[in-house]
């Protein structure tokens, strides 16, 4: 039987390496320890979700490999070199056959259910995105994981920039899209003080 697979990005979260953005606004140890918390809680969530295999898309590929970090038992995945569409390209031309959906470790608040939505879409449809409210997207699946998808995917987009989901749409063009919920990411102080107010609010 062929299984879904669900590919979590991640970077190790070394100080001034990674949401170096955030890092400008908050202090880059504090962003990092972010990350990091939020990656953790990311795994274990969607992880003990059995109807699908949760894979470890790590970087960089030597110190991912290795890390004490993130959790034991799950399959790692080096990124290699590239930007990040090529990096996700090699990941859903080499996968092995079936869905493969693939999302960042920088999104809070994803829900089991939201990825049982893009697996869903995939039964009738070539590729689901879940945009992301600065313009970019939180996952991209594609119905199966084969060397036969083209070369043009994910080409010329311009990552971290309002046009990242647009430029995305257009290397896909000709193939069936379903768009699932919109979520927003941490890349600012301004957007961790609103996830903090939502996560306030929803308490009260």
């Amino acid at each position: 039987m062929i299984k879904s697979q669900l590919f979590i990005m991640l970077k190790e979260p070394n100080p001034g390496e990674v949401k170096t953005r955030l890092g400008k606004d908050i202090g880059m140890r504090e962003a990092a320890w972010w990350f990091r918390d939020n990656a953790l809680n990311l795994i274990k969530n969607l992880s003990a979700e059995t109807t699908w295999a949760t894979i470890l898309a790590v970087s960089p590929d030597k110190e991912g490999m290795a890390s004490r970090i993130w959790p034991n038992g799950l399959l790692r995945w080096p990124q290699g070199s590239g930007d990040l569409g090529e990096r996700m390209g090699n990941i859903f031309r080499n996968a092995q056959k079936g869905p493969v959906v693939i999302i960042g470790a920088d999104i809070p608040n994803i829900k089991v259910q939201y990825i049982k939505d893009a697996f869903d879409a995939l039964d009738n449809n070539d590729v689901v995105i879940g945009p992301a409210y600065d313009g970019g997207y939180w996952l991209i699946g594609m119905k199966c994981g084969s060397k036969s998808i083209s070369g043009t995917i994910l080409k010329n987009v311009r990552w971290s920039t309002p046009f990242a989901l647009n430029d995305t749409l257009n290397s896909l063009e000709g193939l069936k899209i379903k768009k699932i919920i919109q979520l927003r990411d941490v890349d600012t102080k301004e957007d961790l003080n609103f996830l903090r107010k939502s996560a306030k609010n929803n308490s009260e």
